[in-house]
């Protein structure tokens, strides 16, 4: 059996994939190869060569991705905050860009033992994230969709059987004024990744087709959660407790607008993604 060069199996689906219009091809394909190989992205320079199945493999999950079906779909997991989640049909992926939402949170606790909300958790990724680095706090999630939060279920499980401090799920809704009453005034950090895009906005197909529309869209103007998240976090947090809502590259104003609308916030400010766009916009209970 004849084994063939790894490294021109992966130029040939970089090359597939950058004719379908994917994003970042390159990435893709060696995260593919990975994927069939069963390793790890960054040893595939010690794998020269491959047998033929291997290429017949990478071949058909690369025209998958060429559908435009997400990567994490293909492969079956995200990974954020250094924790890895299973994804697929009917959950939102979460993004890279979330990362600097959690990193900014993480800095912003103080006591040793937090009380910690993720509001709209989709896959958990957030609130998993936050008990992988808070061993001491305690987590709660909120998700009003059955199959996200099933997935959300699946990854709380995984993680704690991993180790990691176990987080408490809510099937909930943010616009449920008594939704989670008896922590009002008690939780140190709420954390948010709404339905925030509006929606007469043209979207990728890995989400137009596959990513579940009402954990994507918020409206017309895609504030329609986010107004309820904030009134949420006003009642949930305790004095000097922060909140952290990602929003849309368009919405670098309204949404610290609607934060310093309510007077019991304070340090209200927006904060930039690596790409220089407005990302998320944090605050302060007084």
């Amino acid at each position: 059996m004849t084994r063939h060069p790894l490294r021109l199996a992966i130029l040939e689906a970089e090359r597939m994939l950058a004719a379908a219009g994917v994003d970042s091809p390159r990435v893709d394909a060696e995260l593919l190869a990975a994927h069939v190989l069963g390793v790890e992205r960054s040893r595939l320079p010690l794998i020269p060569l491959v047998d033929p199945p291997v290429v017949d493999a990478l071949h058909k999950v690369v025209l998958r991705r060429v559908e435009r079906i997400p990567l994490q779909h293909i492969t079956g997991w995200a990974h954020l905050g250094g924790v890895d989640l299973d994804v697929g049909p009917g959950v939102f992926v979460p993004r890279p860009e979330t990362e600097l939402l959690l990193d900014w949170a993480l800095s912003t606790v103080e006591p040793e033992d937090p009380l910690v909300v993720d509001l709209c958790t989709g896959s958990g990724a957030l609130a998993l994230a936050a008990a992988h680095h808070l061993p001491a706090a305690r987590v709660h999630a909120v998700e009003r969709d059955t199959t996200a939060l099933s997935w959300a279920r699946r990854n709380a499980d995984a993680r704690a059987n991993a180790g990691d401090t176990p987080v408490t799920l809510h099937a909930g809704d943010v616009a449920d004024p008594g939704l989670l009453s008896d922590l009002d005034g008690r939780v140190d950090l709420v954390l948010c990744n709404p339905p925030y895009v509006p929606e007469s906005t043209e979207v990728p197909p890995e989400v137009a087709d596959h990513d579940p529309r009402q954990a994507v869209f918020g409206g017309p103007d895609g504030l329609a959660v986010i107004r309820h998240v904030v009134t949420v976090a006003a009642r949930l947090l305790r004095p000097g407790g922060h909140v952290a809502i990602e929003h849309d590259d368009t919405q670098g104003e309204s949404v610290p607008a609607l934060l310093s609308a309510r007077r019991v916030l304070t340090d209200v400010a927006d904060h930039r993604d690596l790409a220089g766009r407005p990302r998320f916009a944090t605050a302060r209970r007084v």
